[in-house]
């Protein structure tokens, strides 16, 4: 396993990073527990140091919690972080809330407490926004409590998990300097981000943490028309009507473009994603032993080409599919 940077933090965390979502048995459907704790532990025994989970993510931060405290140390030297999402839910609300609705520092200190419990931890070493509107920027008391809680150690790092397809929704913020960490979808098909924010993390200093990198199993070429998934997982609105064969199309140019084999997309898309400016780690949900053991290789693969990468940079697909 490769390391790097996060920003400016000094902490230095895998290329691959484990995403706990699917951990959490809600959306995902197919895991437990204890499936769950064997695969993050194997990704942990393959090196992974940096976990992303969220208090949004049913069990997730439970089955974290539990997977460390059967650790050697409970995880010495595996770094977690976490999310508190809105306390009023962005998508239920009437345009123009306001930060105090969404994120008044008491719900802040609240979901940060909870998710510690779940934990069973003292302190993470990340605590995210799960969402952010730039006009918030310079108002409500949220930034009080962040600072706060980093001088009682309840986090060492603060972060903006930027909502869905909307990179530049976080540019005032970070140019303010009170960032440590990004999180954004970029993949082969989203790059936008490319364009402002990740060269915006590199002049400030502040880690990117990449997340849908593989487009939900969009490219890992699984996606094709007739897919199906198991009742209740949220993939079967994702990948509803027409956008299977959508999908197919786009991934069937973008392989006979490379002169890959389908089975070497995933690969290709975690590297595409560790080559943007700034990009620290990238995390990746990973349920099943075979897919933390196909993943975590992509360390000992080459980075991509120029070449490649000029290829790939002809893929940008604008989409939305969260919509």
């Amino acid at each position: 396993m490769r390391y790097r940077e996060l920003g400016r933090t000094g902490l230095s965390v895998s290329e691959i990073g484990y995403g706990a979502w699917g951990l959490g048995q809600g959306a995902w459907v197919g895991a437990d527990d204890d499936s769950g704790v064997r695969a993050l532990r194997r990704a942990l025994d393959l090196g992974v140091n940096f976990i992303d989970t969220a208090r949004a993510y049913d069990r997730s931060e439970r089955v974290v919690g539990r997977a460390l405290r059967e650790l050697p140390g409970g995880g010495d030297g595996v770094y977690v972080a976490t999310k508190a999402g809105p306390k009023v839910p962005v998508s239920l609300a009437p345009s123009g809330l306001d930060v105090m609705d969404a994120f008044p520092g008491s719900h802040l200190r609240e979901s940060l407490e909870t998710s510690l419990r779940e934990l069973g931890r003292d302190h993470v070493d990340l605590l995210q926004l799960h969402t952010w509107e730039d006009e918030w920027t310079g108002r409500g008391d949220w930034l009080e409590t962040v600072e706060a809680l980093k001088r009682e150690g309840r986090i060492r790092f603060f972060g903006i998990s930027v909502k869905d397809h909307q990179p530049e929704n976080v540019l005032t913020l970070l140019r303010t300097g009170v960032l440590d960490a990004v999180q954004v979808i970029y993949n082969i098909f989203e790059q936008t981000p490319a364009d402002a924010l990740l060269p915006a993390c590199a002049e400030y200093g502040v880690g990117v943490i990449g997340r849908v990198v593989l487009d939900e199993g969009a490219l890992t070429g699984s996606i094709r028309p007739g897919v199906t998934f198991p009742e209740g997982d949220w993939r079967n609105w994702y990948f509803r009507d027409d956008r299977p064969a959508r999908v197919e199309k786009r991934v069937d140019a973008l392989v006979a473009d490379l002169g890959i084999g389908v089975d070497e997309l995933p690969s290709t898309a975690l590297r595409f994603a560790l080559a943007g400016q700034a990009v620290s780690t990238v995390i990746v949900g990973m349920r099943s032993l075979a897919n933390v053991e196909r993943n975590a290789a992509v360390a000992d693969s080459p980075p991509l080409t120029t070449r490649e990468l000029a290829l790939l940079a002809r893929h940008r697909w604008s989409k939305n599919f969260y919509s």
